[in-house]
């Protein structure tokens, strides 16, 4: 017997579809203007490198994927693979976790996984979720926000950067956000130094201050570092070279060689901080993921055997970002835009969305169309001009509006001919202006 069609149970979408992630977003608008104008779009929004990894990295990889060692193809877990651990520390940080019996150090499948197991591995699912809470920064890749959020329903709590003081973990701001959210004792507390979007590092005195506060209440301090390496001297100190030194302090750090090694396809990074954080996450993952490839974690454990064939081949990828940004700077600065902070670290640079651009007030316009003026000001620089960035807005202010960004990065090639001569040319029509 046939089903009737008055029978068959309706379907429809779980999650809603205003959860569409920023990123999938900016594809839909640049495939728009590729198809009506029939030119590439400057993409500026890709926080992915361009590159891919250089001759030693792929021969180590191919190398070792060719190895008859069954522990590297199964499961990885947690497990070691050739001190992969110890040397990715000690090369991206200068730290030799070993020497410190209350550190530790676990591989992983990229930091965007591990992020969202971060609120369970603080012991979410072991209390009133309603009573645990997650502090992070705005404007950021808010990937734990979304998780702490809407993925977990848990709370967060914003600590909100500003143009200010340059973006800086401004511990002032954290106290009175948690004053105002009238909590004392949040759970964890999450930074992304070097910053996204804001690309600005951390000082030693910052993690002081910052670690000092944490040890006072209790709290569990992460920092999302993927861009440690792309550093410029004096940019950036890792936490893990401060948080060493305070046995009391409950910490993670994340590192990844996708940023560093323009290899995101490897999946691969490790968490290193106190022991008893680093064994409840191992707790979590477990039930979670498998572990990253053995065979390359391996082969990166071979490169960073060879310190200084690691560091050049870190600095020259360095110096390629440099030379793209100091294209890219000045000639955003020469139109007016205005940086909101100065890029000592990584491959953005984060300005502050104008109030005017082609000559319309973007204020009134944002009004007349609903969406946030960061996001107005993109379509329309997108539309007009091919020019993608990727648009920030700050948390709200007494006025019910936030700070708006726009995000331009250099993980293209934007020394070559064809695009600086499209680029300066289109930058020029944009005339932004502040009130």
């Amino acid at each position: 017997m046939k089903t009737s069609e008055a029978q068959v149970p309706s379907r429809s979408r779980r999650i809603p579809a205003s959860g569409i992630n920023l990123f999938q977003l900016i594809y839909i608008l640049i495939r728009e203007y590729e198809a009506q104008s029939g030119q590439k779009a400057l993409n500026l929004s890709l926080g992915n490198p361009d590159l891919i990894p250089v001759d030693e990295v792929l021969n180590l990889r191919a190398f070792y994927q060719k190895q008859h060692r069954y522990e590297l193809h199964t499961y990885a877990e947690d497990n070691n693979i050739d001190q992969f651990c110890e040397r990715m520390v000690r090369v991206f940080t200068g730290v030799d976790y070993t020497r410190y019996s209350h550190l530790k150090a676990v591989p992983i499948p990229g930091i965007k996984t591990a992020s969202s197991l971060l609120p369970l591995a603080c012991g979410m699912h072991l209390k009133d979720r309603k009573t645990f809470h997650v502090v992070s920064n705005l404007p950021a890749y808010d990937v734990i926000g979304t998780w702490s959020t809407s993925y977990l329903a848990t709370n967060r709590i914003v600590w909100p950067l500003s143009p200010e003081d340059g973006m800086a973990l401004n511990l002032d701001r954290l106290k009175a956000s948690l004053t105002a959210a009238n909590v004392q004792n949040p759970d964890l507390i999450f930074v992304i130094r070097p910053g996204n979007p804001a690309s600005r590092g951390a000082s030693e005195k910052e993690w002081r201050e910052l670690i000092e506060f944490c040890i006072s209440r209790k709290i569990r301090l992460v920092n999302d570092g993927a861009y440690t390496t792309l550093s410029v001297p004096g940019g950036h100190v890792p936490l893990s070279q401060v948080a060493k030194d305070f046995p009391d302090l409950e910490w993670a750090e994340l590192l990844s060689v996708s940023k560093s090694f323009s290899d995101p396809g490897a999946r691969l990074g490790v968490m290193v901080g106190s022991k008893e954080f680093i064994e409840d996450f191992i707790l979590i993952k477990g039930n979670t993921e498998s572990g990253p490839v053995p065979s390359l974690m391996a082969a990166y454990a071979d490169l960073f055997s060879n310190q200084e064939l690691t560091q050049k081949i870190m600095d020259d990828l360095l110096d390629i970002y440099q030379k793209r940004l100091a294209f890219l700077v000045p000639a955003l600065k020469d139109v007016g835009l205005r940086p909101a902070c100065e890029t000592t670290a990584g491959f953005f640079t984060l300005w502050r969305t104008p109030d005017f651009a082609y000559g319309i007030d973007l204020r009134e316009e944002s009004k007349k169309r609903g969406i946030p003026r960061a996001e107005l000001y993109n379509r329309m620089v997108i539309e007009r001009a091919g020019i993608v960035g990727v648009h920030f807005t700050g948390p709200l202010g007494p006025n019910g509006e936030g700070d708006a960004y726009i995000r331009y990065a250099v993980c293209t090639d934007v020394l070559s001919p064809d695009f600086q001569a499209r680029f300066l040319k289109a930058l020029k029509e944009i005339q932004p202006k502040y009130a």
